[in-house]
Parts: structure tokens; sequence; C-alpha cells
């Protein structure tokens, strides 16, 4: 059971079969029972990729039709409120608070488990408070919680990217959470085959362009390293190429977040920035639910 979807990152990882940087990422075993997004345009991009029916609409309205059962619940809840980036508003923000619904969705499914994602922002002074409330939340009767910061870097995606993963188990022990692979990707390798190639929409392969701007507007990629964080903001603060005179495009966005190619978006620019922003990278995502099924098949054994 998939909440605040957006256009499928989470989901892809957990389901595996696909390819990114010459690597392929097995069909692993979860399919998708139900899910979630507020966005029509996220939705759509969902559809098509995932191949899954998505209930679009507010979490609020969808959550009295919930699955009669589920074993795994995931969730990428808002996280502006608590972003560095973001407002800042931790407790306050109407956004971040919406962790609640998975809480709720735990409590009445009782899964075998359940991945929730957010920033790191939560573990810094301004949300800490925040944070400590949100565990104990999450730490219902019955489950073993625990939660991991990584760097998405660690685990072959392209970009120095940092989220925090609540993974909390019926039972049992704290879930491991997988060890960094020991190879980095750089934005090089991830972008080389694109340098030459021409705006391309079919295949997302189009750039911002704006001008140059103060502080975020000016970050240029550098080419010996995973690209910094993609965020879901747009144009002015899209990263610049680290070769070329030009801001990344949408589809070298896409491959800095481990999209595989075959990966769709038919928004226009905005929106699709905001998608691929907002994004758990699937390979990141892979690696975790790969964890969760060998602990999930062990403890069948």
């Amino acid at each position: 059971m998939s909440l605040f979807s957006g256009c499928g990152g989470l989901d892809l990882g957990f389901r595996g079969a696909f390819d990114f940087g010459g690597t392929h990422y097995a069909r692993l075993p979860f399919d998708i029972v139900w899910a979630n997004e507020i966005r029509p345009a996220a939705c759509n991009t969902y559809r098509i990729n995932l191949r899954h029916a998505i209930r679009q609409g507010d979490v609020d309205d969808h959550l009295p039709d919930l699955p009669a059962s589920a074993n795994i619940v995931t969730g990428g809840f808002p996280c502006q409120d608590v972003s560095i980036n973001g407002t800042r508003a931790s407790e306050n923000g109407h956004r971040t608070i919406l962790y609640k619904r998975m809480v709720d969705a735990v409590r009445t499914l009782r899964p075998l488990a359940f991945v929730a994602e957010n920033v790191k922002g939560l573990m810094m002074s301004h949300g800490r408070p925040f944070f400590e409330q949100m565990l104990a939340d999450f730490d219902l009767p019955g489950y073993s919680v625990n939660y991991h910061l990584y760097r998405a870097s660690d685990y072959g995606v392209p970009q120095i990217r940092e989220r925090i993963f609540i993974v909390g188990l019926r039972g049992g022990e704290h879930f491991q959470h997988p060890q960094p692979i020991g190879h980095t990707m750089t934005a090089e390798e991830a972008l080389q085959d694109l340098e030459e190639l021409d705006e391309t929409p079919a295949i997302s392969h189009v750039w911002s362009k704006a001008k140059a701007s103060p502080d975020q507007g000016s970050r240029r990629l550098v080419a010996a390293k995973p690209a910094t964080t993609i965020r879901a903001e747009h144009h002015g603060n899209v990263q610049w190429h680290y070769r070329l005179p030009r801001r990344i495009s949408l589809r070298e966005a896409a491959r800095l977040q481990s999209f595989p190619d075959r990966f769709v978006f038919t928004s226009g620019m905005r929106e699709t920035e905001r998608q691929i922003g907002n994004a758990v990278p699937p390979v990141l995502a892979w690696h975790i639910a790969n964890t969760l099924r060998e602990h999930l098949d062990t403890r069948a054994v």
C-alpha cells in the first residue's frame, strides 16, 4: 500500500525489474494493491509508468477505503515544512503532519512492515522535537521501529541526496538497513551520452533557459562527483551542466534521480521538475526493498 506516491519512484524501487547505469535491478516480490497521490499530473505519470491504478485526491478522502490487507505500507509524506530549503515550520506545517495518516493506515492494517521517507531536516535542531514526536507516533504496539539517514550516492544513485527512512517491523528485531554498495556514480558517468544531444522533447531532454541567478540558481555540477540534490523547484534553481553552458535537462535530472530512461514524463516542464525532485530515487528504494525482502524471507523460514 502506497501513500503520497508522487510519480512512483518509491513504488518502482519496490517492484524492481528496471535498468539503470548498466545495472539490472531485479523484480522483487512486491505488488501494489492501493496507491494515493493528490497531484493529478503525478498520478498520470504514475499510471503510465507503473501501469497501475492510483487514487487521485486528498489522502483524508481516500483513507476510508483502505484495502482489506497489505503486507507493506510505504509513504514519502510531504516534507517541505521541515526541509532546509523550506519553511521549517515543523509541527506547525500543515503538510508535514500528514505522516499521521500513514500512522493511521499502519494502525488499521497491521502490515508486516512499513517504510516512511522524509528529509534530513527532521534531524536538525529546528525539526528534532517534531521528529521525536513522529518516531513516538510510529512506535505502535507490536512494532520494532528504527531509522537511518541515507546518502543516495552510497547506493548507486549519482546524487548526494540525504534522506531519512523510518522502518517498522511487526514483532522481532529492528530492521538492518542495507550497507553502501561501494561504488559512487559521478554526474559525468550518468549524463555523458546526452552531452551532444540536441533538445529532444520525446524523451524529456529539454531544459530551462533561465539565466544565472544568485545562490541556488548558480550551482554547477562537478563532472567527477555525484550531483547535488535535485530539488522540486524549477527554472531558476535547476543546476547547471558540469560542462555545457546550459542547465540540466529534465531527462538528465531524472537520470540523476536514477529513473530508467524508459520512465516517461508527459507533463510540462514545471510539473515534471516537481515530480522528479519530489521523488524517492528508485535505485535507493530498490536496495531498501530488497533488504526488507531478505528479512521477511528469513523470518518466514
